[in-house]
Parts: structure tokens; sequence; C-alpha cells
């Protein structure tokens, strides 16, 4: 079976101020998802699922699905608010996106093969590739729902701009994820720097940087997909009429774990994650990958 690469890429970008995943920020007017494309290619991917509005494919496949013609198969999925199992409805004054849960969801139909999911805007590096890849090649035996995350270090993948949103995970020691916990705002204390995550009751937990975070780069077999849909199905019971509850993949990962139905691999990305978030994280994207041309880690040009 041949492997795909989900790239999460329907985001409002409501914190950048517009449409970052089209932004260009290579020596050659790359975005940072042709890295990703880029990447996966090498690793043995070959096919990419793109998760995005309807109201922007025009300009998507123009800007940016077009240069991977010929190079990649390609295929994609809409994720709509309306896009509900069941009976269950939208609240009627719901804006905000159902997370990214949902966005995987809205790929269901694509999903019959192994395949990884990554954010559209986040930069990842190959070695994560390579190493979802392996998995994906060779997984454990059926039984459990199958897949693995490729986990960064925590003070990597923070923003000098604002908070970000980061999935803290803990192994068993033996490989294997045994928590994921969505952290919606870490970012380092002014005063005395610290690495600090705001709870939901305004307290301030203070973290050391060396925890693993996921920054929303799984791998699955294709069986998750069934069990994706059972607990967007309990989400919606439960906080379907809400306005900004979001179905978020970690949390899945973790009910699946501590339900017993899941065993996560747990890898640990070799390379430096870099995203942008805000748009005052645009030159430092820049530099970052000017750098890695320059090394000679990729091509002055990659399509």
């Amino acid at each position: 079976m041949g492997l795909s690469l989900v790239i999460l890429a329907a985001g409002m970008g409501s914190r950048y101020g517009g449409l970052k995943q089209l932004d260009q920020m290579g020596p050659s007017g790359e975005t940072v998802m042709d890295y990703s494309v880029f990447d996966a290619m090498r690793a043995g991917f070959d096919r990419v699922v793109f998760v995005i509005r309807k109201d922007f494919e025009a300009e998507f496949k123009e800007v940016i699905a077009k240069r991977y013609e010929n190079k990649i198969n390609m295929d994609f999925a809409f994720q709509d608010l309306n896009d509900l199992p069941g009976n269950y409805t939208a609240p009627a004054d719901r804006i905000k996106p159902w997370g990214t849960g949902h966005a995987v969801y809205a790929a269901r139909h694509l999903l019959n093969e192994p395949f990884a999911v990554i954010n559209a805007d986040d930069f990842y590096g190959r070695d994560s590739y390579v190493q979802l890849a392996s998995y994906l090649k060779n997984p454990p035996a059926a039984g459990k729902v199958r897949g693995c995350i490729a986990a960064f270090q925590l003070s990597n993948t923070l923003s000098e701009n604002g908070s970000v949103s980061r999935g803290i995970c803990s192994d068993d020691g033996n490989g294997h994820l045994t928590k994921v916990v969505e952290n919606t705002k870490i970012y380092r204390r002014d005063g005395d720097g610290k690495i600090v995550s705001l709870m939901d009751d305004g307290q301030e937990v203070e973290l050391t940087g060396d925890e693993p975070a996921s920054m929303n780069s799984w791998g699955f077999m294709p069986e998750i997909v069934g069990e994706l849909e059972k607990l967007f199905c309990d989400f919606l019971a439960e906080k379907g009429q809400e306005l900004k509850s979001e179905f978020y993949l970690p949390f899945v990962m973790d009910s699946l774990i501590n339900s017993g139905k899941a065993e996560i691999a747990m890898r640990h990305s070799k390379d430096s994650w870099f995203g942008v978030t805000y748009k005052e994280d645009r030159p430092m994207v820049q530099q970052a990958l000017n750098n890695l041309v320059a090394s000679g880690a990729y091509p002055g040009k990659l399509f």
C-alpha cells in the first residue's frame, strides 16, 4: 500500500491575520507547506490529501497545488462546520471550526491506506517524515488502533510573539505514548523568562521546556477513522451546542489510549521545529529556511 500525507490547511489564520498557508517564505517563493511535501516525498509518501475550506479552493489550487502536478498524487477534502455525523447540527451562531480531529474526519472517505497528519503552517524537518514513514511501512500486528507521534522538545516549539497551543506528551518508558494533554496557552513569562502554561482557572503552571510536545505530527493506520467518528459523536453529544469548544486530535489519542483501544508509538524528532503563528514570526521562518538552503539541506528551488 502507498503512504498518504494529510495536510490540515483549513485554519482560519485568525491570529496571523490572513491565509498564512499561502504565504511565500522560501528563497524561491516556497511556502512552509512546500517543504513538508518535499520532505514527505523523500521519505516515501506518494499522495497528499489537502484538507482546506471550500471558500478558498480556487486560490489554493492555483497558488499551491498547481506546483505539485505530475510530482505527487493529490486529493482534496473540505472542512465544513455542517459536515457532522448522524443527526447532529452545528449551532446557528457557531463560526469557529470544530478542530483538528474534525479536520481529519473531513478526509475520512480518502483514508484507506496508512497516512500521516501534519499542520500546513509548521516546518517539521526531514527526520519527522522518515520516522513516520518507517512506522507506517512496518506497523505492529493488527489488534488495536495503531499509530505513532513524532514529538518535539517543548522549548524548541515556542513563539517569541505570543502564546501557543501544545499537546504535552508522556510515555511509558518503552516508547509508547501514555498521555497527551492539550495546553492552549504556553508562553515565556515576562520577567523571569520561565515557560508556563496558563490553565483554565487562571493559574500558571511552570514547565521545564524539556517536555515532549505534540506538534500535530502523527501517523495512523486506517482503522483510526471509525474510532474518530465515534469519539466525535460523543463530543457533539456533550459539547456540540457550545460555540467555541474544539475536537482536538490529541484529545482523540488520549481517549483511545486511556480506554485501551490504541497503541501509539512515540518517536522523538531530531530536527528543529519552527512555524508561523503570528505575523511577527515570519522573518524568523524566512531566515531559518534560508539557512537550511545555504547548508545544502534543501535545494534553492523545491518544485
